[in-house]
């Protein structure tokens, strides 16, 4: 495939592999935890130093979708995904934060992966841009996440 400037992109781009670097170390973090509450606890302190590293644009909405998230489903517990906020149900992960700086983009994003029950006939969107977390911004979030765990 080529680019519009006429040059060949071949492989992952430098974003995705640190992205995939992050993945390997929270795997390998996680399996040198101890006990459950103990990797529960961790995996929340992860989620917020991540959060709390990120530009302040992304860290305010950042922070704010952590406390919604945690708010509108307690049965879903922080974990970072692949050097993401995300949160997971039986260790599975059903939504995650994606910062606008981890790929450059220019919003950032609210996911769900194919765990969240949010089906709606025979397509319905897992993506959410996020320029920015307002009250009815956080409503919205907080019925998406009740929805994708019911």
């Amino acid at each position: 495939m080529g680019s519009s400037a006429g040059t060949k992109h071949e492989g992952f781009t430098a974003e995705e592999r640190a992205a995939m670097r992050d993945h390997a170390k929270e795997l390998k973090a996680a399996a040198r935890r101890g006990s459950r509450a103990d990797k529960a606890a961790q995996a929340e302190q992860d989620v917020l130093a991540k959060i709390a590293a990120m530009t302040p644009s992304d860290r305010a909405m950042a922070e704010r979708v952590h406390a919604v998230v945690r708010a509108a489903a307690p049965v879903l517990e922080p974990k970072l995904w692949y050097g993401m906020p995300a949160y997971a149900l039986d260790g599975k992960v059903v939504c995650f934060f994606q910062s606008a700086e981890k790929f450059k983009a220019r919003y950032a994003t609210l996911g769900f992966s194919d765990q969240a029950s949010l089906d709606d006939g025979p397509m319905w969107p897992t993506g959410f841009a996020l320029t920015g977390v307002t009250s009815e911004v956080e409503e919205k979030i907080a019925a998406l996440v009740e929805r994708a765990v019911s």
